[in-house]
């Protein structure tokens, strides 16, 4: 297990240092590949970005958008492909009756259904999510805002732990939610119909 970390850590500095030259945009370039194809270091080097940049408040918040932008448009490789022939593979991932009991949700909640897995770090299966809003017809605006608004409060709250306790919190922050990744998603399950069931609540009070 060290070992690997070790590997993974000097995997993300090598990156970091690669990105360098591209200055606050390398942050952008690493979330577009991310989310388009290869899965990456991500928090990891957008935590060393924003650890070197911890005393400049406005730098670091440049670093959250452009990490949530470049994420969220990354993404809409996955959703090209999942327009133009998703389902088979969608079906090839799941069951019909998960499929079934999925599009249901994103009928309901499309929003919080793509906007919550996007604020999960890995292994959660973030582009099975975003391929399954391409299959069930979610807007291309919605679907772009979703992620952003997810990746925006994702990178927020790394950046804070970041700035509080160092560069070290998110590959613990890795390690903790890949031991857990049953309780983490039966979380994220319950954020969503507990957010779901409040803005029910709030539009029948309207």
């Amino acid at each position: 297990m060290k070992t690997l970390k070790h590997l993974y850590e000097r995997y993300s500095n090598a990156i970091f240092h690669l990105l360098q030259p591209l200055g606050l945009f390398g942050v952008f370039a690493m979330a577009f590949v991310d989310s388009a194809a290869l899965g990456m270091p991500l928090d990891a080097t957008v935590g060393a970005y924003i650890w070197v940049a911890r005393h400049e408040l406005l730098r670091v918040a440049a670093l959250v958008l452009l990490a949530a932008a470049g994420s969220a448009l990354g993404s809409t490789v996955l959703y090209w492909i999942g327009k133009k022939g998703g389902e088979a593979l969608l079906h090839s991932r799941m069951t019909k009756a998960r499929a079934a009991r999925m599009e249901a949700w994103f009928e309901r909640h499309e929003f919080l259904a793509l906007m919550l897995p996007s604020m999960l770090p890995p292994p959660a299966p973030f582009k099975l999510f975003v391929l399954s809003a391409a299959v069930f017809q979610m807007h291309y605006a919605k679907f772009l805002f979703s992620i952003f608004a997810g990746r925006v409060l994702r990178f927020l709250i790394l950046a804070v732990l970041i700035i509080r306790f160092g560069p070290q919190v998110s590959s613990m922050l890795s390690t903790l939610f890949h031991k857990h990744l049953g309780w983490s998603l039966a979380v994220l399950a319950a954020g969503v119909v507990l957010i779901a069931l409040f803005f029910r609540r709030q539009r029948r009070a309207t």
